[in-house]
């Protein structure tokens, strides 16, 4: 789609429309994240894998491993061939990986784990340029509120694919699992259709220098007056950034003047995961079904629970986020769901014959402060916490760790429940969520109402000081 032939039909693109479906790739990213807790137990039985826990943690987790390497990929592509063309690019990949899925030879693991990872490429590449191409869509006024947004597209998409299992549940099992997987290509097929309306993000034209198709499509989604003013910005900043990105190294990432940032953003990132949400969310039916010795297949209906919770508390989200502290939130949430992991435990110790549903209890109390802290939180830190030097490698590496953490717990949780009771393995979950509190007040600032450069200046000081601590000692 070039500007100049299609300049009229854009301007009738109203804004909402393109933060709509800006945004709406994060449904695809929380409907494939999803759809795997209610196929699975379907999948188990109808593939015989009730018994091996590395099979079933490799078909869950290979997405994870997939995103690993598209976050990565889409990021440098993107800078290429622009935000849009790589937004299309990964629907098209859910569009094939979602059938190809769904068409997996009988007992043809090898196959599904490899269908999946490249679907993994594209929930990667959209956790990566949705919120790039939003944010550079947007006004710096709507910013941290259109952040919120995309949360909730991704938790909306996993309630979307928790709604599906649920609804297929009654049909035959190979049938079910595979029209499941299948119907991802759906979304897939709107998102596709949508974007091929937007326009291009306007900082992506600066940086090739179209500045005109730049101040075109500023144009279609700011006052009129705005126009010039955030253009000139726009180029100012591309040139700070270009200036950055040739004097950085992965190297300077761990240089004294960064490594107090970077140790707290990636840090943010890691433990979001370590935490153990995501046990939850892919395996709550095996989890249900482990507690009450109920078949997985019939316990659909808890996925929808944690759904809404998802939603609702990514609502929540948006009415607090500006009015408390990240630490604070941070602090509040990672105590009450590492707490929310220990307990069972301690009761089950305490009293053997507590109703087994107890812990199922406790994890929709972890899964409700989890989404409104958290989940959102370790994003927005993300984004504001890396000075514009190291920004681009170093929220890479940000996005790595978590996809990293998120295949690790996809992975080892079948695994670990298989040797150890789940009471143990959430209690250990759980004990990471507390060392994450500790990690929130004693490695990372408080970024709420502080500018970039007050954080840059902030981070600085304290590599500072850490520095001149040693050789005050040695004196």
């Amino acid at each position: 789609m070039t500007m100049g032939s299609s300049n009229a039909k854009e301007k009738k693109i109203s804004s909402a429309f393109i933060y709509f479906f800006g945004s709406f790739g994060g449904i695809l990213f929380g409907y494939d994240i999803g759809v795997m807790t209610g196929a699975l137990p379907f999948l188990q039985n109808d593939w015989g894998l009730a018994g091996n826990a590395s099979i079933i943690g490799w078909i869950t987790s290979s997405v994870m491993f997939g995103a690993i390497f598209g976050g990565a990929l889409a990021g440098q592509l993107s800078d290429k061939l622009g935000r849009r063309k790589m937004i299309l690019l990964s629907a098209l990949i859910f569009v094939v990986g979602s059938i190809l899925s769904g068409l997996a030879p009988q007992d043809g693991s090898l196959y599904l784990i490899a269908v999946r990872v490249l679907l993994g490429l594209a929930v990667g590449a959209a956790s990566a340029l949705v919120p790039a191409y939003m944010s550079e869509m947007s006004p710096a006024r709507l910013r941290g509120r259109l952040s919120g947004i995309n949360q909730t597209m991704i938790v909306s998409g996993m309630l979307l694919s928790y709604v599906v299992d649920f609804l297929l549940k009654d049909m035959p099992e190979t049938l079910a699992w595979r029209l499941m997987l299948s119907l991802a290509a759906v979304p897939a097929i709107i998102l596709f259709l949508g974007v091929l309306r937007l326009p291009e993000s306007p900082r992506f034209l600066v940086r090739h220098g179209k500045i005109e198709e730049a101040r075109q499509v500023l144009g279609f989604i700011r006052e009129k007056h705005e126009v010039d003013a955030e253009l000139r910005d726009i180029q100012e900043t591309a040139q700070e950034e270009s200036a950055a990105a040739a004097n950085t190294s992965f190297s300077t990432l761990l240089s004294d003047k960064y490594r107090y940032l970077v140790t707290a953003g990636v840090g943010v990132a890691a433990f979001q995961q370590f935490q153990g949400a995501n046990a939850i969310f892919y395996y709550i039916p095996l989890i249900v079904e482990q507690a009450t010795g109920q078949a997985a297949s019939s316990q659909l209906m808890w996925p929808i629970i944690q759904g809404i919770l998802l939603v609702l508390g990514s609502l929540v989200f948006l009415a607090v986020a500006d009015r408390f502290n990240r630490r604070t939130l941070l602090t509040l949430g990672g105590t009450v769901m590492g707490l929310s992991f220990i307990l069972p435990a301690v009761i089950n110790s305490i009293v053997p014959d507590t109703d087994p549903m107890m812990i199922v209890g406790f994890l929709c109390v972890y899964v409700a402060f989890y989404s409104f802290t958290w989940a959102p939180l370790t994003w927005v830190i993300v984004g504001e916490i890396f000075p514009l030097a190291i920004r681009g490698r170093a929220s890479g590496m940000a996005s790595s760790f978590n996809w990293i953490g998120s295949f690790l717990v996809g992975l080892l949780f079948p695994i670990m429940t298989a040797s150890i009771s789940q009471a143990a393995v959430f209690a250990i979950f759980g004990c990471i969520c507390l060392l994450g509190v500790f990690f929130i007040r004693t490695c990372v600032p408080e970024t709420r109402g502080a500018t970039l450069e007050e954080i840059e200046a902030a981070g600085i000081a304290h590599g500072q000081e850490e520095d001149a601590r040693p050789a005050a000692n040695m004196g």
